[in-house]
């Protein structure tokens, strides 16, 4: 091999290095078509030398990674991550025999087959239908700000729509039966449009979309766009290639999507409450759990994004937040402190089957400073796993009268062997423990819980120790539900679903009952208590009523009646009830369900 021969194929090799280094980072493996198999294996393994990089052969191709560089330097977005590295050193600096090449530029290289421009909306029609948890509810908002962006414009009827997006949920098997109905219903109205009003396009967003995409495109057909939960921000590329009756999929699964950098736009601009997502994803992989393979692992948002989303929310008047998230209370902000060196507190008796991060901003140092930054606004949070409850958490609850003190404690069942197969990381008596922890340091408290029955093995004595937890426990909100198996899951892989569909049913109304009985006995101690209650709108049962939540998060209904607007009592400041106001209410009636009472004034802050 010539000189000049050599030192071309030096610069082609460099340059890969530096533009796959600058876009995937390192540990990339790239392989290259080499036409002079022995002159390439000879540069190569001069250069390897040099680099410090290990290779492999094989055939006509080979395959070099980098070995020995660390990627420690954190970004939130790709731009950041090419700025830093091409303004930094080239790779030829760490080379002795590069001291003369020239300097790679790097190209943005766009995709060459669909225009930015061609990605707007131009105004076309948008009708949302949410199903499921929270997080949809959330992703729903991060979608309508993503197309609002984009030109799209929502509407309130599925009649007046271009577009029709379900937001899915894909937990249990009954929530994915209801969205395949109503898929065919949206097919069917497909069908009849007529062809003057433009294309009429249905897209699949969530969990179900990455859990069936292949079934979804492939099989049924009835969808144009299969969006997963990660890929929201390519929605209007996805919708803008779907126009002329092609499909498109993108259900990637991301390690840093947070969606930070999007302010939700709100579904519904009228509601005092409103949600926002703190971290996305899972790590615990409980065995029936299909959320860590349709969410992906655990991502935290930088806490200053949450902040700002919360005082935004606060200024457009909503009352109450609920922070959400997957495994909220295991919030980790590596940005905001990466070299902390204190470790993530799990309580006494938990374990966890993955390795705890170290350094960054915890729940409890979030949550104060939500706490902090909208003293007036009601804060909630949920889902939590009941082994990120630390002493420090609960004290940051007691401390702060804004924070509501109701607390979701998933318990999925009480036997300890059941929880063993399931993999929660505790047993009964961790979890009771934790009970008594939190009712000692939180005088008052509510809890709220979900349980699984029915689930893989489950005898039935098994199911007698869920029972006896929750006659012990006595919550004030439950949320039970019989085993649903999901593909994917450990329990698919390792388990047989043998506990039979009645028997099923049967333990579930069952514990529907004992619930009932529990929650029945703790909501009569609110009887003759003043309970401070935010008022959300009116009752569907009765516009003579309406209705709100107290602190423990249990449903209150109320007269609309005109009452004074302080404890003065003074006629001339009397006024209406309304959504949004803070209203004291003396308890007269209670179920297992919801609670009744009279309003006695309006109050003007927290208590």
């Amino acid at each position: 091999m010539t000189s000049e021969n050599f030192e071309k194929l030096l610069n082609t090799l460099v340059s890969v290095v530096i533009e796959d280094y600058s876009i995937h980072g390192p540990g990339l493996i790239h392989s290259l078509n080499c036409e002079n198999k022995i002159n390439t294996m000879m540069a190569t393994r001069f250069l390897a030398k040099r680099l410090h990089l290990s290779f492999n052969s094989n055939g006509s191709r080979i395959i070099f990674k980098l070995r020995t560089v660390r990627h420690t330097v954190r970004y939130s977005t790709v731009s950041d991550k090419l700025k830093t590295v091409a303004n930094g050193p080239g790779l030829k600096e760490f080379l002795i025999a590069g001291k003369n090449l020239p300097a790679v530029e790097l190209e943005n290289n766009s995709v060459p087959y669909l225009a930015s421009s061609q990605y707007d909306g131009n105004g076309r029609k948008v009708f949302f239908e949410i199903y499921g948890c929270q997080m949809n509810s959330n992703d729903g908002e991060v979608v309508n700000s993503v197309l609002k962006s984009a030109n799209y414009v929502k509407v309130d009827s599925i009649d007046q729509a271009d577009v029709v997006l379900l937001v899915t949920c894909s937990v249990r098997d009954n929530a994915e039966a209801k969205i395949w109905n109503r898929l065919e219903h949206i097919t069917a109205m497909k069908k009849k449009r007529s062809k003057k009003r433009g294309p009429f396009q249905i897209g699949i967003l969530g969990c179900m979309a990455e859990r069936l995409k292949t079934k979804l495109l492939e099989k049924e057909q009835l969808v144009d766009v299969v969006a997963g939960p990660d890929s929201y921000k390519d929605l209007p590329r996805l919708l803008a290639l779907t126009r002329n009756g092609q499909s498109a999929v993108n259900v990637l699964l991301s390690l840093d999507e947070t969606y930070a950098d999007v302010m939700p736009v709100r579904l519904n601009e009228g509601s005092v409450t409103a949600y926002v997502t703190i971290m996305r994803g899972c790590d615990n992989m409980c065995t029936y759990c299909i959320v860590p393979f349709t969410r992906g692992r655990e991502r935290s948002r930088p806490m200053s994004s949450i902040e700002t989303e919360v005082k935004l929310l606060a200024e457009q008047g909503v009352k109450e937040i609920t922070l959400l998230g997957q495994n909220v209370n295991s919030y980790c902000d590596l940005s905001s402190d990466p070299d902390r060196i204190k470790n993530a507190e799990i309580v006494t008796g938990f374990k966890t089957v993955y390795k705890r991060r170290a350094g960054g901003a915890r729940f409890a140092e979030l949550l104060e400073t939500i706490a902090r930054a909208v003293p007036n606004t009601r804060i909630r949070f949920t889902s939590p796993h009941p082994k990120d409850f630390p002493a420090e958490t609960l004290q940051v609850i007691r401390n702060y009268p804004n924070i509501c003190k109701s607390i979701h404690l998933p318990a999925q069942s009480g036997n300890s062997a059941v929880l063993e197969r399931m993999r929660r990381g505790y047993t009964r008596e961790a979890y009771l423990e934790l009970v008594n922890n939190i009712r000692e340091s939180l005088p008052g408290v509510s809890l709220s819980s979900d349980f699984i029955c029915g689930f893989c093995g489950e005898t039935d004595e098994e199911f007698a120790d869920t029972l006896s937890l929750m006659e012990t426990v006595k919550y004030n909100v439950a949320y039970m539900f019989a085993y649903s198996m999901r593909e994917k899951t450990t329990a698919h892989r390792r388990f047989k679903d043998d506990v039979p569909e009645e028997v099923k049913n049967e333990r579930l109304n069952t514990m529907i009952k004992v619930f009932r009985e529990g929650a029945a006995e703790r909501n009569s101690a609110f009887i003759g208590k003043n309970q401070q209650i935010l008022i959300e709108g009116r009752s569907k049962r009765s516009s003579n009523d309406v209705y709100g939540r107290n602190d423990a998060n249990i449903k209150v209904i109320i007269p609309s009646i005109v009452i004074p607007n302080s404890t003065a009592g003074e006629a001339s400041t009397n006024r209406h009830i309304e959504a949004g106001d803070l209203v004291m209410v003396n308890v007269t009636e209670s179920n297992s369900q919801v609670l009744k009472g009279q309003p006695l004034y309006h109050c003007h802050e927290l208590i």
